[in-house]
């Protein structure tokens, strides 16, 4: 029995000769296991590679991607009212007439201030929002008398609208509509502008309320407006120039302001004349006028104190 047992045991060669089979497939199969994991590592790579570059195509288009359409008048992101309520730079094609001195419907009434600045004229620019109620209080104060120097042709008056109280109308974005039916006006009906800016602070909303609606905004547009209210109305539901708002708002936040040693817009209204900010009272319009006659007359060269500069600048907005 032991003989026969023995006979069919592997011999040594035998035994040997199984384990280096065994050892041979067992090479085999982890060779097609490292091939696999090679393949998969490879194709991983290449997808994380191809996500790579498709997350890096994004920001480079969004980056590059062409900015909303600018209004026609905007220089250096503002609108310039000029001698009898001219737009400056406003497209032909929209310009409106102006009334003449014996037009009954031509306004009437005299500016606050007694004086009218030097015959050159002056340069007035605000950096103003439509919801910051100091911007309110000193166009409300002074919107008549910068009226009477402009009909006089004695100064120019440059509105920035700005957007840098979005966040205070409870999710409508207030500022930005305003804004941009600010730049809708100047567009198409550009001798209006002037009307409608005042027009927007006589009916300015408060902070932390939702603002005038889109449809008051047109209402109020067309009770001032001489022509263009289809396309001002259009203008105004497709949000044109809040893009332009948006970025002006940020380069006026960032600066530098153009011919001004003031660097950039820390608060509104920020308002300069000939260069030269005014930090005196937003509800003194006698104050205002002595500033402007000053520079005017240029009595910065004689180091003649003026009104309204040794006070705290405006950085309320």
């Amino acid at each position: 029995m032991s003989g026969a047992g023995s006979q069919n045991r592997p011999t040594k060669n035998e035994r040997r000769d199984a384990a280096r089979e065994k050892a041979r497939v067992l090479r085999e199969q982890q060779k097609r296991r490292d091939r696999r994991n090679r393949v998969l590592l490879q194709g991983g790579i290449v997808l994380g590679a191809l996500a790579i570059v498709a997350v890096v195509a994004v920001i480079i288009v969004t980056s590059i991607k062409p900015a909303g359409p600018v209004p026609t008048a905007a220089k250096n992101d503002g609108f310039t009212v000029s001698a009898g309520l001219q737009l400056v730079g406003a497209p032909a094609s929209a310009s409106t007439p102006t009334p003449s001195a014996t037009d009954p419907a031509a306004p009437a009434e005299t500016p606050a201030a007694t004086e009218t600045p030097a015959a050159d004229g002056v340069e007035i620019s605000v950096y103003q929002d439509f919801l910051c109620p100091y911007c309110g209080q000193f166009e409300t104060t002074n919107a008549e008398q910068v009226k009477g120097w402009l009909e006089a042709g004695a100064a120019t008056y440059t509105v920035h609208p700005l957007a840098t109280l979005s966040n205070l109308s409870l999710g409508t974005q207030y500022s930005l509509r305003a804004s941009n039916a600010a730049a809708c006006v100047a567009e198409y009906s550009p001798n209006d502008f002037f009307s409608f800016n005042t027009a927007l602070f006589e009916n300015q909303p408060k902070e932390n309320t939702e603002g005038l609606t889109d449809a008051e905004l047109k209402s109020i547009a067309k009770g001032v407006i001489s022509g263009g209210e289809k396309k001002i109305n259009a203008c105004i539901d497709d949000g044109t120039y809040k893009s332009w708002v948006k970025d002006s708002t940020d380069r006026a936040r960032s600066g530098p302001l153009p011919g001004t040693d003031v660097k950039k817009v820390e608060g509104t209204p920020t308002i300069l004349v000939n260069g030269k900010q005014y930090t005196g009272s937003l509800t003194d319009a006698e104050q205002f006028a002595a500033f402007v006659l000053a520079v005017s007359s240029e009595s910065y060269s004689t180091g003649t104190p003026t009104p309204g500069a040794s006070e705290s600048p405006v950085t309320n907005g």
